[in-house]
Formats: C-alpha cells, structure tokens, sequence
C-alpha cells in the first residue's frame, strides 16, 4: 500500500489554507453588497449662515417597556439613569424633541388622580416609584436642561396591554367596565363612541396640560383598533350602535364611528389651546388615508378600518402638525414615501406642520442607513424652512452610536429650531442687550433680557473668517466665552420664544484685537 508524503506545516500552509482564505476574501468581497448592504456614500455636510429649522424628533415608547425603563421593576435611581443617558444621546445627535410616552394603557407615568401609576415603572399597576419620584416631571426637566422639547404621548383608547400585567383592581376595566370591551387577541378597549370615553380621556389629557410644563401633546394611529387585534371580527360594539339607532340616530355604522373619533380629535385641540396656547397638538395616524389616494396608492384603508379620517383633521387645522406614519421606502411603488409625503402636503391647506414618522429602525444596515438619510433629504426638499421627522424609535440613536455619529457629521451637522408656529402667536420677542468684553486670552459674550417674555432659546450667531456661523443655548444661558485664537470679528443675538418666533437681528462688530 503506497502512503503520501508527509508534508510539513509550512508547505501545508503555502498550497492549500492560504488560497483557501483568498479565495474566501475574494468571495466575500464580490458578495458583500448582497450579505451586509452597499457601502455608504459620502454624504458631506452642508455649513449654514442662518439658523436650520427642522423638527428632528424620535418617539419613547414605554408600553411593553419598548424603550424605557428596560424593565419594569428597576431602582428609581437605574430607570432615572436610563433617562439620562438616552436624552444624552438624543442631544449629541443634534436632534431637538423627544415624543414620551405617558398614557400608555389608560394608566400614568406621572401623578395623576384619575388613572393608576403604570404597571411598566414598577411591574405592579398601582404603586408609585419608591423612593417617589414624578417621571414625567423628571423627563421635562432634563430635556428642557438639554435643549429637547418634551411632547407627552397618550394612547387615547386603550384600556389594558396584553404585555401590562394583570388586569389590577385600578384598571379602568374594572373601574369603569362600562366603557370597556375584550378583543380577541386579550386586550381590552374603551369604546370610542362612549361618552364617558370621550370625557375620560379628554379629561386626563387637559390635566397633562395644566399641571406639567410640555411642549407637545401626541396621541398616535389606535383610534379604533387594528382589526387583526379581534381576529377580523368586527369591534364589539353592536349594542351600543343599536341604543344609537333606538334614540334617533341617523348615520351608518362607519359615519356613526367616525364622527365620534372626530370629535374627539375636534375638542383635545379646541381644549389644549383654551388652556395653553402654545402647547402643540400632534397625531400621527397610519400613513395612508385610502387606497387609491393618490391613484397609484394601495394599502391598508384607516378610514374603513380604524374609522380615522386623518385627512380631515388636516383640511380641518385640529392639530399643529401632523405625523403620518410612512413607514416605507422611496422605491416601493405602491406605498412610495415621496408619492405619499407628497400626496398630504398637498392636503395641508392650513399649511400645518408635517413632519413625518420614518421607519428608522432599518439603519442596522448600510442599505436602511441611506434610505433614512435620503427620506431626511427629500423631506428637506418638499418642506422647506417647515420640515422634519419624528424616528420610530429611539433605538436609532441611543443604541446605535454609528447612526448617531453620522446624523452629527452630515445631515444634523448644523443645530436647528423646531419650525415656529405663525398661527399660535405672532408677537415676536424683543432682542436682548449685548455686550462683550475681551481679554488677552478670552472674548466674553453675555447678553441681557428685555421686555416680559421669557426666551426659551438663545440664538448667538458670530462671524470667523468673513463667515458666519451659530449657536444655540437654552433660556437660562446669558453668556458665551470664545477662545480669542478664534477671532471672532462680529456677533448677534437673537431671543426665540417658546413659539419659535424670533427677535430682530442686531450685529455687533467686534474690534480687531493685538
């Protein structure tokens, strides 16, 4: 029996695992964009004289402990901990508002008498934080502190989550089972076409505005449920419908459950602005309205299926912007991103705030990366000085730093303002008093308030190198130290109220120092 030679490791090495492995390289090389996307363009950054304005939003979810806390039995010091770093991240993004969720199943992340503490903060529906502490108070405080708007997001029908624990003796189905139905798939939901629904909720909304000091109220596309959430059985409801029938009442199933969602849309707005006019409403229903609107469009039908006519609640001005939920790319035909976006501007006729939400959650891949940041560019180009986007969700920053970073380097490179809102106030802001003072080593620019409103944001532009560039701080910020390596040659300050409105802009030229 004859044997092989011995080969020795080197040999072995040199004529087989060595091709072995450039073979492999070549391979991965010729396939890697079909196994980890197409490399990422280089997208540039544009500088600006002039300050952005662009609604640059992502939404925290707590129901199911989605996005905060982790979990729902965490040290009030860890959940707080938690807060603070995905608000920091937010921050370093350049980003500007954040969209919390505080009503989640007709319970309260915040003190409130007319609805339970949330089961997500302490996995126990009913008990407050202990040591207490208000969460929604906290959030305000620290985005305020970091330059974020705070909009509070409330589920306005939903009574109980299928992952919110036990049905406890404070649910509201049990405290108030007349308003509330079982679905098939085990969660609970309150009529929306009740009255003391509509009370209800309306009541813990206005009571959100009163007592905290948001920027925003978002109620999201769970008007009437999915219908998949009853296994396509229709919303129980029938009795009801039938005691509206046996009373006089004229209109078809479908009229008769819109117009009670209607509404309810109608009286948070009129309320939300007799209390706080600058508090902004916003909704963000399901991004199509109809198939076939416009014509190349199909798809799933809120009107029929959810009885939301978010298309009226736009013509109609209920809101001060509008978030339909375009969770899809710019190249699928039937629901085109731009044909969409493109579609509700058109019926903007109040010229509104449209900021959509993004599916943003996809740039885990260099392909999702870039359809995200080219939707963030077309949005730019349709919307204008009026634009932005709300990030479904957080995760898109806060646990995807490389993201983050390239938000910073590219398309977010510049601050912005949220867009202001004309139709809420039109009084703008007196223009502070600026002084500056210099030393060898340091140019000091502080600035004093005039008139009685507060600014909420200071907007300190300064000119190096015949450009101009900025800064934005917050309201309590009343100085600003240069390094004088920069020589700065002029500077401006510009008040911002909590509306967006801006004061008038003022030069000061700074004298060429030694």
């Amino acid at each position: 029996m004859m044997f092989p030679k011995k080969i020795s490791p080197k040999k072995l090495l040199n004529r087989f695992v060595y091709p072995a492995v450039i073979v492999a390289m070549a391979l991965a090389l010729w396939q890697y964009p079909r196994w980890f996307g197409p490399e990422l363009p280089s997208y540039g950054k544009a500088e600006r004289e002039t300050v952005a304005r662009e609604f640059r939003a992502a939404w925290v979810a707590t129901v199911a402990n989605i996005d905060w806390p982790s979990k729902p039995d965490l040290p009030v010091e860890q959940q707080q901990q938690e807060a603070i770093a995905l608000l920091d991240k937010v921050a370093a993004a350049n980003m500007n508002a954040v969209i919390f969720q505080v009503r989640p199943q007709a319970d309260a992340l915040y003190a409130s008498e007319l609805e339970p503490w949330s089961f997500y903060l302490s996995g126990e529906q009913g008990k407050a934080p202990e040591p207490f502490y208000d969460p929604l108070a906290f959030w305000i405080e620290q985005a305020h502190q970091r330059g974020l708007e705070l909009h509070a997001w409330v589920n306005p029908y939903r009574a109980h989550h299928t992952q919110g624990g036990p049905v406890s003796e404070h649910s509201i189905v049990n405290k108030k089972s007349e308003l509330v139905v079982r679905l098939a798939n085990g969660m609970y939901w309150m009529e929306p076409t009740h009255e003391d629904t509509i009370a209800h909720s309306l009541a813990v909304i206005t009571d959100i505005v009163q007592r905290y000091d948001i920027d925003g109220i978002h109620y999201d596309d769970y008007f009437y449920p999915y219908p998949s959430y009853n296994q396509g059985a229709p919303f129980p409801d029938s009795e009801s419908f039938q005691a509206y029938q046996q009373q006089g009442g004229q209109l078809e199933l479908s009229d008769w459950r819109r117009e009670a969602v209607n509404r309810f849309v109608k009286d948070i707005y009129k309320e939300v602005k007799r209390l706080k006019p600058h508090v902004k409403v916003g909704i963000s229903p399901f991004g199509i309205w109809r198939p076939n609107h416009p014509e190349t469009i199909a798809g799933f039908d809120q009107h029929e299926k959810l009885y939301a006519d978010a298309r009226l609640w736009l013509n109609q001005g209920w809101l001060d912007y509008f978030t339909p939920q375009l969770y899809w790319n710019i190249n699928r035909i039937e629901q085109s991103y731009p044909i969409l976006l493109a579609w509700w501007q058109g019926e903007n006729h109040l010229r509104r705030h449209l900021w959509p939400g993004l599916s943003s959650n996809q740039v885990a891949t260099n392909e999702g990366t870039d359809e995200i940041i080219n939707q963030i560019l077309f949005n730019r180009a349709l919307l204008q000085e009026q634009t932005g986007q709300v990030f479904w969700n957080v995760k898109t920053v806060s646990e995807n730093p490389k993201f983050a970073e390239l938000l910073k380097e590219t398309v977010f490179y510049n601050q912005a303002l949220v867009p202001a809102s004309p139709w809420l106030d039109s009084t703008r802001p007196l223009a502070p008093e600026v002084r500056h003072q210099s030393t060898p080593n340091r140019l000091t620019i502080s600035w004093q308030p005039l008139g009685d409103e507060a600014a909420s944001r200071w907007l300190l532009y300064y000119q190096t190198d015949g450009k101009w560039r900025y800064k934005i701080f917050t309201g309590d910020v009343l100085k600003h130290d240069f390094n004088q390596q920069d020589e700065i040659t002029a500077v401006a300050v510009v008040a911002v109220d909590r509306n967006g409105l801006e004061s008038d802009r003022i030069d000061h030229q700074i004298a060429h120092r030694p």
